[in-house]
């Protein structure tokens, strides 16, 4: 992502160009962010300059977090994403390279992912087992999640549609308070319910998904963590 010109070798004769690129393989949240801040500008640059008229950019849904019980969506806007966190202050800075190319875009902002591969809902069922699973804060807040499958077919569909210029929220039907998530991992593994005072990392996020739905016509095969984390 850091070498413009294997960059341009890869994109050269596509007529879309999708940055899913992440580096969270060790936690690093840093460099993540300076992937977001510098990596997707390299790309962009590479993308206009060997021609490619279109890009698609993976984001992330935290941006429209409202931190309180009620329902966001696309149109709700933070005073700054660097209010929320480093990490929404760079894709805030990702997203506001995509919108100042000259190239066709359109942006997805994904929930939270869980599923293969994604070690998260690996690592609750660990945890859960293990006794040390703990609930963010006093557990009340709200997460949007999204199956990393469900992901993959919004992404199809915008492929597909392409809705030129359009940012959408990518998660599924049915937001849940983390004490609701938790306890019934726990109980899947036979364990107690989980106790407050985990990390607290994010603000409380209880997401639309309805512009997705409607323009993409998509839908979440898993619309709900229930049916998702069935093991």
């Amino acid at each position: 992502m850091y070498d413009p010109g294997s960059l341009r070798a890869a994109m050269e004769g596509s007529d879309i160009a999708l940055n899913l690129a992440t580096a969270l393989s060790g936690g690093d949240f840093a460099a993540n962010d300076r992937l977001r801040r510098e990596g997707a500008a390299i790309w962009l640059q590479a993308c206009s300059d060997v021609g490619v008229p279109r890009v698609l950019q993976q984001s992330i849904a935290f941006m429209n977090a409202g931190g309180t019980d009620e329902w966001t969506d696309e149109t709700y806007v933070h005073p700054s994403a660097e209010g929320i966190s480093a990490t929404s202050g760079a894709a805030e800075q990702m997203e506001a390279a995509v919108r100042a190319t000259a190239l066709d875009w359109v942006i997805l902002r994904g929930a939270s992912f869980y599923g293969p591969g994604t070690k998260s809902d690996d690592g609750w069922f660990e945890r859960a087992k293990a006794g040390t699973l703990r609930l963010p804060g006093d557990g009340n807040a709200f997460i949007s999640l999204i199956h990393i499958a469900d992901m993959a077919s919004a992404t199809v569909a915008a492929v597909e549609r392409w809705p030129s210029r359009e940012v959408f929220i990518v998660a599924d039907d049915a937001p849940t308070r983390w004490s609701d998530l938790f306890g019934f991992v726990s109980a899947i593994v036979g364990a107690g319910a989980p106790e407050p005072g985990g990390p607290d990392r994010f603000r409380s996020m209880r997401l639309r998904n309805t512009k997705a739905r409607e323009m993409l016509a998509w839908e979440p095969a898993y619309p709900d963590f229930r049916s998702g984390l069935v093991r």
